[in-house]
């Protein structure tokens, strides 16, 4: 089993940055990809950024492309976004996934693990 926990959610003001973490426990994730995903109130979960196991090559939606940055810590089991030039329509729940099997990285229904999230409010 795998347990995700995010952290780093806040408040901020348009423009700010936050740093989310997710770290994972249970077995090693170091070879899988690792997903951000966020949904605001009445909207589906949607995808952010990706990362993936090998190689590190990573993914974003054209949304945050240039404004937020995945990243992955394998030895602290730990995946970052770092999110500048935040925008109001930034907010949302921001959950962290992983991948345990070969698929799209962008889409929602091919992770197997997802944390309980954080909330992450831009104000204007």
């Amino acid at each position: 089993q795998v347990q995700l926990v995010e952290s780093g959610g806040g408040l901020v003001h348009a423009g700010g940055s936050l740093r989310l973490s997710c770290v994972a426990s249970g077995r090693s994730l170091s070879g899988y990809a690792m997903g951000w995903f966020r949904q605001a109130p009445g909207k589906e979960r949607e995808f952010v950024a990706a990362i993936s196991g090998i190689g590190g090559g990573s993914y974003y939606a054209d949304s945050v492309k240039g404004r937020f940055t995945i990243s992955r810590d394998n030895s602290r089991r730990t995946v970052y976004l770092q999110m500048n030039s935040l925008k109001p329509e930034d907010t949302a729940v921001y959950c962290c996934a992983a991948q345990t099997y070969p698929g799209s990285v962008t889409g929602r229904e091919n992770y197997d693990y997802w944390g309980q999230g954080t909330q992450v409010t831009v104000s204007s």
